[in-house]
């Protein structure tokens, strides 16, 4: 036991199964469902964002056709996991986000105009709460006891092309999703430690 676990409020099998223990698999089993996948969206809606905006985009990708595309635009190394992964996720952010505003603040709409005015700058508010929404989608696939294999190993351009080409959406991440194999993991990476990374000023 850590400290982590001693001060969490969830019991220690949650911590481990959705931090302390969870590692990215590289091979898979099972399925999931329908009502499982639905349930991944509906936990990773509420995690905290700017403006609670929800740029975030999931493209579930369950067919043979649209798998084989999504194979061909991933790096070598990446293909033939994503083939047989139970489920795959294509994650993206939608481009015009901000236009969403009135649905996501109603009560507060004034900031809409900057972005509106600026397209950089909602461009990269839009990529980076969606990347945060991105942590959240892979903590609520563990939380429902799967394994999430996360990828950028890809070619987004052609992912784009694919899948979103009136260019509504952008896609950054690929992520596999399944209960894993006996063979899923690889030798345990090291991580960092408290004092190499945090300081208090």
């Amino acid at each position: 036991m850590t400290i982590a676990h001693d001060e969490a409020v969830i019991d220690a099998a949650a911590v481990d199964a959705i931090f302390a223990e969870a590692r990215t698999a590289n091979t898979f089993t099972g399925e999931v469902t329908d009502e499982q996948a639905r349930a991944i969206y509906e936990l990773t809606k509420f995690g905290p964002t700017a403006f609670n905006s929800q740029p975030l985009r999931v493209t579930y990708v369950r067919s043979a056709e649209a798998r084989a595309a999504l194979v061909e635009t991933l790096a070598n190394g990446n293909r033939a996991k994503t083939a047989t992964a139970p489920l795959v996720a294509v994650l993206s952010y939608d481009t015009s986000w901000q236009e969403q505003w009135d649905n996501f603040l109603p009560e507060y709409n004034a900031p809409k105009a900057m972005y509106d005015a600026a397209p950089a700058l909602a461009a990269a508010t839009g990529n980076n709460n969606a990347h945060l929404q991105a942590g959240y989608f892979i903590l609520a696939v563990r939380s429902l006891g799967f394994a999430a294999g996360p990828m950028t190993g890809a070619d987004f351009t052609a992912i784009d092309e694919a899948f979103f080409p009136e260019g509504d959406q952008k896609s950054f991440l690929v992520v596999n999703i399944g209960q894993p194999a006996a063979d899923a993991w690889g030798a345990a990476k090291p991580k960092f430690a408290y004092e190499d990374v945090v300081r208090t000023v």
